[in-house]
């Protein structure tokens, strides 16, 4: 199976290359692949196109470059910051 790159800002964008492995590291999905030198590497899996596009990145067609759900975990997340700065 192959997979393309589709992260609007990575350097491979729109390479295509044979996926080796999927699997679980450093906390998230990833895809494994080897490089044009040989090389074992990896990217998330989502800058690829494994998965299907959600519903959301489908209507946002490339106009968007985050979703919603990932604005609410990042607002969450500079809360926890400054309030243990507080502290």
């Amino acid at each position: 199976m192959k997979f393309e790159v589709t992260h609007p800002f990575h350097p491979w964008r729109g390479q295509r290359f044979v996926l080796s492995t999927r699997k679980q590291n450093w906390g998230e999905d990833r895809v494994m692949f080897y490089d044009a030198q040989g090389r074992l590497r990896s990217l998330p899996a989502s800058w690829t196109d494994v998965n299907e596009a959600d519903l959301f990145s489908q209507v946002a067609a490339g106009r968007s470059f985050s979703r919603p759900d990932d604005l609410s975990a990042l607002a969450s997340l500079i809360d926890r910051i400054k309030r243990r700065q507080e502290e």
